[in-house]
């Protein structure tokens, strides 16, 4: 079917109807120009309409350890192999994570993570992660999340029984884009973590960055490719180009192919949660909520890892405006 207006519509009835995109229809969504990507963003606003309330899914996360990573992501200013200004320490200590936790809670926030950097979270760290994770479980309030790197079963296991309810691993990228932006692992290997974390029970948290000098078409590739993934949520971040990181140049995106991905993912994935993440801080108040009208029901709400993020009460104000609850 040439991708026109009537195409967007037919594909709009068979998602409402309960169907689903093939992935050669979802990759045709890249070329949607015009008139087209209009009927493109009105079809993934309805969609979102129809398979989500108007409760705005919030979280925030904790950087619980920063700097020295392995890694050479291309995008991360936490690499060690770049030279950037990023903070270094290891696992914070008790009294900061239960203090995050607490603001956490006097704010609302649904949602709570621990983010570390390097490989993986293991050994001694792990277990006192853990034993904070049981506490915060322990104290109610909180929906519990983790962000730990590439564990395996045993690691799952721990984090499952100290109360984590879901896992976030990325997968960053379209896979014809990955092995350009990271060297130091692979695909698979985030797909067997992932794995392992559904094994242990937990829910999955899987997206990544565009702007990273993708085409339209890998965005396309990276919607489809998380399909085997089957997040429950799925974090967008626009990429900030950190000084001394391989990106640092690497140009922007314009507020047309932000909406047009936002809608893309959205029909390509009805039910999960879209999620604002890094990069916000970029955007217009007047795009965001252009884009959580299109798609955008979630968010990372406060700072995000090595960047600025939105303050909880600017966001609060916006979700209102979108005519959400918080």
């Amino acid at each position: 079917m040439a991708l026109d207006v009537c195409a967007i519509e037919s594909y709009r009835d068979r998602i409402l109807a309960g169907g689903s995109l093939t992935d050669e229809e979802v990759m045709s969504l890249a070329g949607a120009s015009g008139e087209v990507a209009e009927a493109m963003r009105r079809a993934a606003a309805e969609v979102t309409r129809r398979f989500h309330s108007r409760k705005f899914d919030s979280c925030s996360i904790i950087n619980a350890r920063s700097g020295r990573c392995s890694e050479d992501c291309k995008w991360c200013a936490q690499s060690a192999h770049y030279p950037t200004d990023v903070k270094e320490y290891p696992l914070v200590d008790h009294d900061t994570c239960m203090a995050m936790a607490e603001l956490n809670r006097r704010h609302g926030i649904g949602r709570f993570s621990f983010v570390t950097s390097g490989r993986a979270m293991k050994g001694e760290s792990l277990r006192k992660a853990c034993e904070y994770y049981s506490e915060i479980h322990r104290q109610g309030g909180l929906y519990l999340c983790a962000s730990m790197g590439l564990l395996g079963d045993n690691e799952m296991r721990q984090l499952a029984a100290a109360g984590v309810r879901r896992y976030h691993c990325n997968m960053e990228t379209a896979p014809s884009m990955f092995p350009r932006l990271c060297t130091t692992h692979t695909r698979e290997q985030k797909l067997a973590a992932i794995a392992a974390a559904r094994r242990a029970g937990m829910e999955i948290c899987s997206g990544g960055i565009i702007g990273m000098g993708e085409t339209a078409a890998q965005r396309a590739e990276f919607a489809v490719s998380l399909r085997e993934v089957e997040p429950a949520s799925i974090p967008l971040n626009i990429l900030i180009p950190i000084p001394g990181t391989p990106l640092e140049h690497q140009k922007g995106l314009t507020d047309d192919e932000i909406l047009d991905t936002v809608a893309i993912f959205r029909l390509a994935h009805p039910r999960a949660v879209l999620r604002f993440a890094g990069g916000r801080a970029l955007m217009s108040a007047d795009l965001q909520l252009q884009a959580m009208e299109t798609g955008i029901n979630g968010a990372i709400m406060g700072d995000m890892l090595t960047t600025l993020g939105s303050g909880v009460d600017e966001d609060k104000e916006l979700i209102a405006r979108a005519g959400m609850e918080f």
